[in-house]
Order: structure tokens, then sequence, then C-alpha cells
């Protein structure tokens, strides 16, 4: 029997950017990644990734802030959008159409990665390689901001577990309709670990709707060994 895909989500994003009603309710960035902005440019924070970034709500913050902006999703008409409104606004950001297990960004050339509410479209596997990524991006000492799935979540357990930790919900008309991965803290702890990311916060926090638990990370990059 053939193994069901995980690499789908894109897919129905990719539809949903396409409704003008989906868009606008995307449009307005979290609290918590503009909070980190002055944090940011505080450490000299020059060029940063965000991964996932869909229409580009945090990508278009990060370039008001005077970054240099490199905004990466699998959804070619979600980076249309977001190619539209900077050039409305008179913003430069460098788009980039791929996945966020392959970033087509060199090794040790980022100040800061945010992956908000992406990596966790997949399984365990996916995951890590997800976080391999975001390190080899960044240098040594550069941070990463990024939200997983927490098993807290009201969805964590419906539908079908396609592997350890991983559903879908196929009668789900949203975005459970492609698989999750759900995790503890002591999972996350690990896997941030092995890919050689030093967690400086880590906090499980309710988004909304109420019940949508989400683990969100603050990293450093540590040396990787060689």
């Amino acid at each position: 029997m053939q193994e069901e895909r995980l690499d789908t989500a894109h897919q129905a994003w990719d539809r949903r950017w396409a409704d003008p009603t989906t868009r606008a309710s995307w449009n307005q960035p979290e609290p918590a990644v503009t909070e980190l902005v002055p944090a940011l440019v505080a450490r000299g924070v020059r060029r940063v990734v965000d991964v996932g970034t869909g229409i580009g709500r945090h990508a278009l913050v990060f370039a008001r802030a005077s970054f240099e902006v490199v905004a990466i999703d699998a959804s070619p008409t979600g980076l249309a959008e977001l190619r539209r409104e900077a050039d409305a606004q008179g913003l430069r950001i460098d788009t980039r159409l791929a996945p966020f297990t392959s970033l087509p960004i060199d090794d040790d050339s980022i100040d800061h990665v945010l992956a908000w509410n992406v990596l966790y479209h997949g399984d365990a596997d996916v995951v890590r390689t997800a976080f391999s990524e975001c390190r080899r991006v960044l240098h040594p000492g550069g941070t990463t901001q990024l939200t997983m799935l927490s098993k807290r979540h009201r969805a964590f357990g419906a539908g079908r577990e396609v592997r350890p930790d991983t559903f879908v919900d196929d009668q789900s008309a949203g975005d459970k309709s492609h698989p999750h991965f759900y995790v503890d803290a002591t999972t996350l702890t690990a896997m941030l670990t092995d890919a050689h990311l030093e967690a400086l916060s880590v906090v499980d926090i309710d988004q909304q709707p109420p019940g949508s638990f989400h683990w969100t990370v603050l990293a450093e990059a540590a040396v990787r060994e060689r």
C-alpha cells in the first residue's frame, strides 16, 4: 500500500491564499513576533528569513524594521500576494518558492529565522529536517523564533494517526485536514538539542480559538560539532 504523503499543506494553503476573505483574516502579525523586533535590532540583526511566510504578514513587519528579508513559502499564490503588497508599500523583500525542509539559503548566512505555525506540517522526521535547516542557515549565535503544536491542543488525537503523534482529520474543513505533528516539552527539547539549537525560551501558549495550544520557542544556534 502506498504511504500517505505528508507534504500537502502548501497545496491547501495555496487554494486559501487565492480567496480574498481568507487573506484578509491573515493580515495581522502575531504580537509575539512584533514584540521581538526591538530585541533583534538591539542584537544587531540584519538578515532575516521568514519560513512559511504565506502572504507575508511577518515579512512585511521585518522589512518595515529595515531588515534584509528573505520570505520563503511553497505556495506561489501566497508569494505573489506578498510581492504585490510589498510593492504597494515600497518595501524590498526577496521571495523564494521552496519547502521548509529545503531552504534555498547559504549555510551560516542568516541572523534570525522565523517559522511561525509552519514546521509541524508533517511528522517527526519532517520536523527534524526542518529544525536542521533552520540551524544550517543561521550563523552561530543567530536566533530562531518558531512554534510547534502542543499535545495540549484540542485537536491532538483527532482523526487518523498516520505517523506517531501525527494526525489527519478527514472531517475537518480547515487546516487539520492534512498531517500535523504534536509534541510535549521533553520531545521538543530533545529535537531542538539534536538540531544544535539551544532553547532560550519555551512556553506553551493558548492561541485562538481557545484550546489551540502551541509551543512558542526562542532558540540560539549553537556551534555544530565537526
